[in-house]
This record gives structure tokens, C-alpha cells and sequence, in this order.
């Protein structure tokens, strides 16, 4: 028997019975669409945090330093005058946690009432903080160094706090209150996080000499400078983690970059992808145990018929041939609607988890196909050796 006549017969099998070939698929069909739907989920969640950490800049330092005093002034001369060559500019970088209540007219947004999309989150920078922080300025100016020094009332919105406030209405040169206290915007800054996902766009920056009257403190812990490029941020790095180490003792800053968490988000991001494809990998098995199963079935309803064919000179390996050829054809019609199952249902944990349009890769479609494939030979191969091995007389008698 030639591979197209097993194919033919392999098909009129599988028709001869849809109810029981369609019920044996969908074993196959829910575990690849598991496998593609989950493997497209945290490729969309690695795919989040690339853009998270592009958006931050490249060539960013962040330095975290505790101590009772305000190092602004004493970071700020050792980074531009004796690391000139290596940085660019350094800003504290204080991000204030407690209630931020923003009015404007009759519109308030509170930080501990609104929801997280509207929450406003206020910031205390310089003059760099928009080049340490990648951000641009779409309307008005930025915040200066007299601003700084003055300690002027003004203040740079994020592009959704610029919406949510003042909706159609050009923000520059109108005043709104932080907590009571009048400030009068002064700029806008660009989109940075279309999708709001990591919250950038909801920043309201002032100079960080007003941390004195909106928090009562003068303590900045946090900074972030900008290098020139990859190869000064090293050395800017590892030159301020000892003067720091110097001024304030060991162990009281850390100096890193970024991308030192980024290195760590993927590879949490790899552990959970295959953490995911385990657990849909168990699906698959069940479902190649239910290919076996009726795969078995099927030897026992055509034992007859075996036995005619080796009674008239059928070979085992044409007998075991065909067995697999029906149990991939199984596999294989089942990761097809599978792989359109997986494919739907990317596009919608794609939209309700990350609001993006996310698509399986074609690779891990093309895998899922033969993955499916090696399935019908993987557990259609102990149902096709116990065929191949009946002895015709037996097989003959059977009912």
C-alpha cells in the first residue's frame, strides 16, 4: 500500500466517525491554543517592558542616596564639573507618594480618590530633568534654573494631566492649585506612554526646591543624570558610586543603571514563558493521551480488517504506516484549528491585558503546527505497533 492510498483511507476513517474524530481534536485544539495564547501573553508583557525601558532613555544613570542632608548642591557640582566630560546633567528625582489633590475650575483629581488611569503623580526636578528623563516639551517652556533658585510657583503637566484638566483648553499660562498652593503651568510635556500603562504621562513636575512647602521635607534621596553614551555611563557609574561611598560611607548610595533591571525583568520574563509553556504543555499531553486512546479504539474495531490485509501479505511497517498517518491527520487538522483558536484569543488577551492589537509570532505558530504533528506520532505510535503486530488468524476471528 503506496501513502496515498493511506492517506485516502485514512480520511474516510476520520469522516466515517466526526463526532468521535472532532471530540479526539479538541484535546489537541484547546492545548496549542494554550500553548500559543499563553507564549503570546508574556511575549506581550516582555514587549511592554522594552518600551517601558525605551522610553526612560538610554544612557541613564539612577542613583539612590540616604542621608539627612540635601546632596542636590554637592551632586550637582562633582557630576558637572569633575564628571563633565561623562555626564550630561543630573536632577533630583523625588516622587511624591502622599496625597496629591490638583484643581483646576471645578475639575479635582486626588491621588487617593481618582482611579489610577486620572491619579496624578507629583514630581520635584531641575532644569535637566526632562534631558535625564527623556522628556520633550510640546507647548510653553520647561522648567528653568531661576525657577529653581527662585523657588517659583510653576509647574510642567504631563500630556494626560494636561487632558484630564483642561480637556481642549491650552494649559500655559493658567493656574491650578497642588494641595492648596497656587502654581502656574508653564509647559507641556509630549506623549511618552500612549497606552498609560506605566503612568509617565501623569506627572506634574515643579522645582524641587518646593518639596520644602508642598511635603514639609527637604530630604531628596533620589537622582538620575544623564551620560553622554554607553561607554560613559559605565564610567560615571562606577566614579559616583565612590564618591558617594566616600561622602557618605559605604553602603549609604547605590548607583546603577536601568538596564540592570531590565536584565532581570527577562529573565523573569523567560522563566514565566516557560513556567506557561509547561503548564499548557500538560494540556497537550492530555490531549495526545485522548489521541492514543482512541487511537487504540480504533486498532480493536478494525482488527478484522488487519487481519485480512497481513492474511494477504501486508507488511507491519504499511499497517503501522497507516495507524500514524490517521493519528497525525488527526493532530494535524486539530493544530490547524488550534493554532486559528490560539491566534483569536491572542488578539484578545492582547486587547483587555495590554489594550494593543498583539499577534501570535509566525514561529510560534509554525511550531505549534509540528508540535501538533509529533503528537499524532508520539502517541499514535504504541496504537500502530499493536496493529502491525496481530496475528492474522487471531485478527480473523475477531467480531
Amino acid at each position: 500500500m503506496n501513502l496515498t492510498q493511506a492517506f485516502k483511507i485514512a480520511v474516510k476513517s476520520i469522516a466515517a466517525k466526526k463526532g468521535r474524530s472532532a471530540l479526539t481534536m479538541l484535546g489537541v485544539i484547546i492545548g496549542l491554543a494554550a500553548v500559543i495564547i499563553l507564549v503570546s501573553y508574556a511575549e506581550g508583557q516582555n514587549r511592554q517592558m522594552r518600551e517601558y525601558y525605551e522610553s526612560l532613555g538610554s544612557n541613564v544613570v539612577n542613583i539612590d542616596a540616604w542621608s539627612n542632608k540635601d546632596l542636590t548642591k554637592e551632586l550637582t557640582d562633582y557630576c558637572l564639573e569633575d564628571l563633565n566630560q561623562y555626564i550630561l546633567g543630573v536632577t533630583p528625582n523625588l516622587q511624591v507618594w502622599n496625597q496629591t489633590v490638583l484643581k483646576y475650575g471645578a475639575k479635582t483629581l486626588d491621588s487617593y480618590q481618582t482611579s489610577w488611569e486620572e491619579s496624578p503623580q507629583l514630581t520635584m526636578g531641575n532644569e535637566a530633568y526632562s534631558l535625564c528623563n527623556n522628556y520633550t516639551i510640546a507647548k510653553g517652556r520647561d522648567i528653568s534654573f531661576l525657577d529653581v533658585e527662585q523657588y517659583s510657583q510653576v509647574c510642567v503637566l504631563g500630556s494626560k494631566m494636561a487632558e484630564l484638566l483642561f480637556n481642549y483648553v491650552d494649559p500655559v499660562g493658567k493656574e491650578i492649585t497642588i494641595n492648596g498652593v497656587p502654581f502656574t503651568v508653564i509647559g507641556v510635556f509630549a506623549e511618552k506612554d500612549p497606552n498609560n500603562m506605566s503612568g509617565m504621562d501623569k506627572i506634574v513636575l515643579v522645582p524641587y526646591t518646593m518639596n520644602r512647602v508642598l511635603t514639609k521635607s527637604t530630604e531628596i534621596t533620589s537622582f538620575v543624570a544623564k551620560a553622554k553614551d554607553s561607554a560613559s555611563t559605565t564610567k560615571a557609574v562606577t566614579l559616583l558610586q565612590g564618591f558617594l561611598d566616600n561622602l557618605l560611607g559605604t553602603g549609604s548610595a547605590n548607583v546603577y543603571t536601568p538596564d540592570r533591571w531590565q536584565d532581570q525583568a527577562e529573565e523573569q520574563d523567560k522563566m514565566q514563558q516557560r513556567f506557561l509553556g509547561g503548564i499548557a504543555a500538560i494540556s497537550l499531553a492530555v490531549g495526545g493521551i485522548g489521541i492514543m486512546n482512541i487511537m487504540l479504539v480504533t486498532v480493536t474495531e478494525r482488527t478484522r480488517e488487519i487481519g485480512i490485509r497481513k492474511a494477504i501479505g501486508a507488511e507491519r511497517k504499511s499497517i503501522i504506516a497507516q495507524f500514524l498517518i490517521e493519528a497525525c491527520m488527526i493532530c494535524g487538522i486539530g493544530g490547524l484549528f488550534g493554532i486559528a483558536a490560539g491566534y483569536v484569543g491572542t488578539l484578545i488577551v492582547g486587547k483587555l491585558s495590554f489594550q494593543i492589537i498583539l499577534w501570535p509570532s509566525p514561529g510560534v505558530a509554525v511550531g505549534a503546527f509540528f508540535i501538533s504533528v509529533a503528537l499524532g506520532v508520539i502517541f499514535g505510535l504504541y496504537p500502530a505497533i499493536k496493529a502491525s503486530g496481530l496475528q492474522p488468524v487471531e485478527a480473523l476471528r475477531a467480531d
